[in-house]
C-alpha cells in the first residue's frame, strides 16, 4: 500500500513503521530520513521480506554497518548477508549464522 501513498507520507514515521509492521519490504518506500531510523528499519527487519527482497537492501549506508542488526537479519535470512556492509561480511560469526540458515 506505501506505494500508492502520497509521497508526503513517505516521511510519516508513524505511518511507514504500520507498513513495515505488515510488509518489511515497504522500507523502500519511506523516506530517506526513515531508512536511516534503527527502529524503522528493525522493525522491518523483524516482519521479513514479502517480495523477495531484504529489508536491509533498503536501510541506510551506517545501518548496513550495525552488526547486531545484521545479526537479525542473517538469522532470519541468510542471503540478505549480501546487503551488509563489507566489515561484516568478513566477521565470522555473521558469516556463520548466514550459512546456517
Amino acid at each position: 500500500a506505501m506505494r500508492y501513498a502520497a509521497a508526503e507520507l513517505e516521511s510519516d514515521r508513524e505511518v511507514v513503521l504500520e507498513a513495515v509492521r505488515q510488509c518489511g519490504d515497504a522500507l523502500q518506500f519511506a523516506s530517506e530520513e526513515l531508512r536511516c531510523d534503527r527502529e524503522v528499519v528493525a522493525e522491518a527487519v523483524r516482519r521479513g521480506r514479502c517480495f523477495g527482497h531484504s529489508p536491509l537492501q533498503y536501510a541506510d549506508a551506517e545501518l548496513r554497518r550495525d552488526r547486531e542488526l545484521v545479526l537479525e537479519v542473517v538469522q532470519r535470512q541468510g542471503a540478505g548477508l549480501r546487503f551488509a556492509d563489507e566489515e561484516l561480511r568478513c566477521d565470522r560469526e555473521v558469516v556463520l549464522e548466514a550459512v546456517r540458515r
